[in-house]
């Protein structure tokens, strides 16, 4: 049994708006054991949104749409629904008593228009929506030979939706699923090496057809390797999965820094933390991002002692004034050395991580050129300089992310 989620909305289909329905049913399915295969997006048009159902009923078991109930001209998921199975829509009395219960508690008198939302393609069940005035539309579809297409509609508002999926729609479901198996997924993330180099370092754990399977993305230099399994029940999903995480940490080592939703700030704060030892940074080029990832994780400042950001070589000049040497720029490498003790012994830190930008430039924009990091530590300063190819668009976060890393891994190795 498989499943296909349509988004309905011309704001969806202009980028006006981010469908973020389509990705919380498409994790609740999966919770449920029912793989989506299809997602679609439609605009406020009768006929495409027709061809989309068609289609739908076609190639899937169960349809889980969202948008296109409300009581507007442009709302035209139930005329759909009802042209595509070629039925016509019917009032339902209970449907339309709820709506005129919500605007009486809310001291407005109805709009005619509004009765359209009690309105079902005959054959349907009304799905309850106890806050809100559209309530969704429960429908089996048939298939000429083939058990039919289970479809369920579900206003856009996402509270209303997910109320909706709790209360009826995820139940059912389950109810139709009865010992079906359950889908689980376990992220491990990993950054130091690039996509295909990583793959290599895994070649059988990324084959096509393995179970469970393991997929690899790569999001601003960070590396998420993507295992999922299918088994008969949650606890048998993550045992399933169990031998080829170990294997993949045993490939990969210090390359992983997380699981889930853990970032390289996660990684250091808990180090540091472990440790029972403090972080001051400084850094040009990255408008204070480095800074800022910290602090986000750190709320306490239990670790995280604080950072000086730079813009250009005047600042610079004035915050390293009376060091030992002259520097030329974020280029000198003398000048990262100093910043990462400079900033040391002001917050009177365990640690001082200095990033500085490309020679000669106050903003990290280029394609190409040098990163410098330094980290003064208790016994002495250690630099790297690292060379950088790459989209600007993504040289902030990674230069940041490489300098995270840098300490990282130092650490690591002191334990």
């Amino acid at each position: 049994m498989h499943a296909e989620v349509i988004s309905i909305g011309d704001e969806l289909t202009s980028g006006q708006r981010l469908d973020t329905n389509t990705q919380w049913l498409s994790e609740r399915l999966g919770e449920l054991g029912i793989h989506t295969l299809y997602h679609s997006t439609v605009g406020d048009d009768l006929a495409a949104n027709v061809r989309v159902f068609r289609e739908a009923i076609d190639r899937s078991d169960i349809i889980v749409c969202t948008g296109g109930l409300g009581p507007t001209a442009d709302d035209l998921t139930r005329q759909a629904i009802a042209e595509t199975i070629e039925v016509d829509l019917v009032l339902d009395d209970s449907a339309l008593a709820h709506i005129r219960a919500l605007f009486a508690r809310r001291k407005r008198e109805m709009p005619e228009r509004n009765t359209i939302q009690a309105m079902f393609p005959a054959g349907s069940l009304a799905i309850p929506n106890p806050h809100g005035t559209a309530p969704g539309i429960d429908l089996t579809c048939d298939r000429d030979g083939r058990t039919g297409s289970r479809l369920f509609a579900l206003p856009g508002v996402p509270a209303e939706m997910r109320e909706m999926w709790e209360q009826t729609v995820g139940p059912a479901l389950q109810k139709m699923a009865g010992s079906a198996r359950v889908i689980r997924h376990q992220r491990i993330k990993c950054f130091g090496v690039g996509e295909s180099d990583l793959e290599q370092m895994l070649p059988d754990v990324i084959a096509r057809g393995r179970q469970p399977s393991v997929g690899i993305t790569v999001h601003k230099a960070t590396i998420t390797l993507r295992i999922t399994a299918k088994a008969e029940s949650e606890v048998a999903c993550f045992e399933s999965m169990e031998p080829t995480i170990a294997t993949i940490r045993d490939c990969l080592g210090s390359l992983i820094f997380g699981e889930h939703d853990d970032e390289l700030q996660h990684a250091v704060i808990d180090l540091l933390k472990s440790r029972s030892e403090r972080l001051a940074t400084i850094e040009w080029g990255s408008g204070g991002l480095l800074a800022e990832w910290l602090s986000d994780v750190d709320h306490e400042s239990h670790v995280y002692r604080g950072g000086i950001v730079v813009r250009d070589a005047e600042a610079l000049a004035a915050t390293l004034r009376g060091t030992a040497h002259n520097h030329d720029g974020a280029g000198d490498v003398s000048a990262i050395h100093d910043m990462a003790g400079h900033v040391r012994n002001r917050f009177a830190a365990d640690y001082g991580l200095a990033l500085g930008a490309f020679p000669s430039s106050d903003t990290v924009d280029r394609e190409a050129g040098e990163l410098h990091f330094a980290l003064a530590t208790p016994a002495n300063v250690l630099t790297k300089t690292v060379p950088f190819t790459g989209h600007p668009d993504i040289l902030k976060e990674r230069a940041v992310k490489q300098a995270l890393n840098f300490l990282r891994i130092t650490l690591l190795q002191q334990t």
